[in-house]
């Protein structure tokens, strides 16, 4: 009668057995298992694997006194495998930073190419509503200058106080025609190249040009240096997601991921120490990265700090129409003056029997265009910005940390448990385990780490670069754009820009303004 609990009991504890990891070396009958796993994986074909185990004295790496279930094809397939196995949790492990990263610069420029245009809009419907007669001929100057502009912040080599002296000494001889000397005809051609190339000598606008280049440079130069920043962060990223590892990793890993599956020991996983000595050495190079890449996050950081008020682009260019009126206007104002000194220069005027039409836009479209949506929710670059950096900064020790964070969250087995430490399944690992970094290698008992690597020394030297840039050439010293003052003692940056706060944006100053409320594309 109690024939059948102990038959039970006898079966389960035969199950139990079979599956310790620690059980089915010396006894294995069978490499079933060891077949299944390999097909499984898709490492290659099931036949001419061993169905027993047997000697293996042409293994290279996997060598063991009992007898084993893999071949050399099996060990140069497993090798294979090891290599990949390691690539895809890397990639998994940086998947969360680059998508933070990649995400953020693709909304960032997008967010730039709608300010861009939306700046374009506000300065062709100032001309529009305000100065009609020329705005059919400003368009292309005014369309120009903010082309210049996006190719500056997109990375072009090309000097915003070129662009901004081109605009203005276009705008001259419009300003001129229409304003100062208007006639019933245009000027012609030749009257008006003069009046262009006499606008530096002239200075009919006053300090406004020298006041939109200070405000261009070192508004425009921290966003394009943010963007590169942004990229090489991405780069970075890709770089350490397709490592080619040495042939000293590849059999350390191969060892330590797939040489127990040829004593059938397919559950195993690798010990604490065993795995951080094999990982950190075969990441040896990679955490040479580390006191660049805190670097690099704590540059964008003080970078994001400083951009505010006239280091904004967003307060810049959106109130850039707010200087050109004032260009326009002091020149009005100093008409019959400029009327004499252009006399002097080119001449009496001479004129064409055609005349310029006025404004083609369509009306609803430029008073459409002047509205700033304020709906809650959306955000300023500046708010957007921030929440980047505050998201950013909780990856400062990525690369620091990598080694330990691949063991700890993927490969390693749990503190306790039975461990594969290289040749058995034990308790624990007793060998030493080396730190972090090429020097620490010296003393890895799992494999040797010859030299530095040229990929991973490429991407610290523009790691290096890019932060120079962030801390040092990004934003120009403010001495560097010191403001003239204007003629009744007041700056006319005073009267159009003022400072902008960070999280308030830039409230009114009796100047018509435009408050920063762009919305950033998620």
């Amino acid at each position: 009668m109690e024939r059948g609990p102990v038959l039970r009991l006898d079966f389960l504890l035969l199950i139990l057995l079979v599956l310790s990891p620690g059980a089915r070396g010396d006894d294995l009958q069978t490499c079933e298992e060891v077949r299944k796993l390999f097909q499984l994986r898709h490492l290659g074909l099931v036949k001419g694997l061993p169905e027993t185990p047997r000697a293996g004295p042409d293994l290279q790496v996997c060598t063991s006194k009992n007898p084993t279930c893999c071949t050399k094809k099996m060990e140069e397939r497993y090798q294979m495998a090891a290599r990949q196995d390691i690539q895809q949790v890397l990639q998994t492990s940086s998947s969360t930073l680059k998508f933070l990263i990649s995400r953020n610069a693709a909304a960032f420029q997008e967010t730039f190419e709608t300010l861009i245009k939306q700046a374009e809009n506000y300065t062709s419907t100032l001309f529009c509503n305000t100065y009609r007669n020329m705005a059919l001929e400003a368009a292309a100057s005014v369309q120009e200058l903010f082309t210049d502009v996006g190719l500056f912040v997109f990375g072009t080599d090309i000097s915003p106080d070129e662009f901004v002296n081109r605009f203005f000494d276009t705008l001259f001889p419009l300003v001129y025609n229409h304003l100062i000397n208007p006639g019933v005809t245009d000027i012609s051609l030749e009257y008006s190249e003069c009046i262009r190339m006499a606008r530096r000598d002239i200075n009919p606008f006053g300090n406004v040009p020298r006041i939109v280049m200070g405000q261009m440079g070192r508004s425009l130069l921290p966003s394009r240096t943010f963007l590169q920043a942004l990229n090489l962060g991405i780069e970075v990223i890709n770089t350490t997601d397709h490592l080619q590892f040495s042939k000293e990793c590849s059999k350390a890993l191969l060892k330590m991921q797939y040489c127990p599956h040829c004593q059938a020991l397919t559950l195993s996983k690798p010990c604490m120490g065993y795995c951080l000595n094999v990982v950190r050495g075969c990441l040896a190079n990679v955490a040479e990265i580390d006191p660049h890449w805190r670097g690099y996050i704590r540059s964008l950081e003080e970078l994001s700090d400083t951009i505010h008020g006239t280091y904004d682009i967003e307060h810049v260019l959106l109130n850039f129409h707010l200087l050109v009126n004032d260009a326009v206007m002091q020149a009005h104002i100093n008409g019959k003056k400029l009327s004499e000194q252009v006399n002097k220069i080119c001449g009496p005027p001479v004129r064409t029997p055609t005349q310029t039409p006025g404004c083609s836009l369509d009306q609803s479209k430029d008073k459409q265009g002047m509205k700033i949506s304020s709906r809650d929710g959306e955000e300023s670059l500046a708010s957007r910005r921030k929440e980047f950096i505050n998201s950013l900064r909780l990856y400062k020790t990525f690369y620091g940390g990598l080694a330990d964070q691949l063991c700890v969250n993927e490969l390693a087995a749990a503190d306790g448990l039975p461990c594969w430490n290289g040749g058995d399944v034990v308790k624990s690992y007793t060998h030493r385990v080396v730190g972090n970094g090429i020097k620490a290698q010296s003393g890895n008992p799992e494999m040797k780490v010859k030299g530095t690597d040229p990929v991973i020394n490429q991407i610290i030297d523009k790691l290096k670069h890019v932060i120079q840039l962030l801390r040092g050439r990004s934003t120009p010293k403010p001495e560097r754009w010191d403001l003239l003052q204007v003629g009744s003692g007041a700056r006319i940056d005073d009267q159009v820009s003022g400072d902008c706060d960070d999280e308030d944006g830039c409230g009114g100053s009796g100047s018509g303004e435009v408050k920063r409320v762009l919305k950033i594309t998620n």
